[in-house]
């Protein structure tokens, strides 16, 4: 008898689908940060960290870190992270 380790699996598509229609929702309202974005993107496709990295070509340990908000990635590692979502990066200006 084997004993192996049952793969993870991805939520249902309508699940995928609500969650990805919040993250966008929240961008428009300009009420998420970057780090909260990317952890929901990678949900939205139902991937790992790892699976998620490979995907847009990017090492495991920078999106990880990224995640976990220590990481420092360049601007070109944000681009690859936000393209599968044919988003892009803004500055905004936040009074205080």
């Amino acid at each position: 008898m084997t004993t192996e380790t049952p793969k993870k699996r991805r939520a249902p598509k309508e699940k995928r689908i609500a969650l990805r229609d919040e993250l966008f929702a929240r961008i428009d309202r300009n009420d998420i940060g970057l780090v909260e974005a990317i952890k929901m993107m990678r949900k939205v496709t139902g991937r790992s960290q790892v699976d998620y990295a490979k995907l847009v070509g990017v090492s495991p340990r920078i999106l990880i870190e990224l995640e976990r908000g220590i990481g420092n990635p360049t601007l070109r590692t944000l681009l690859k992270i936000l393209t599968p979502f044919s988003l892009k990066l803004k500055i905004h200006h936040h009074p205080q």
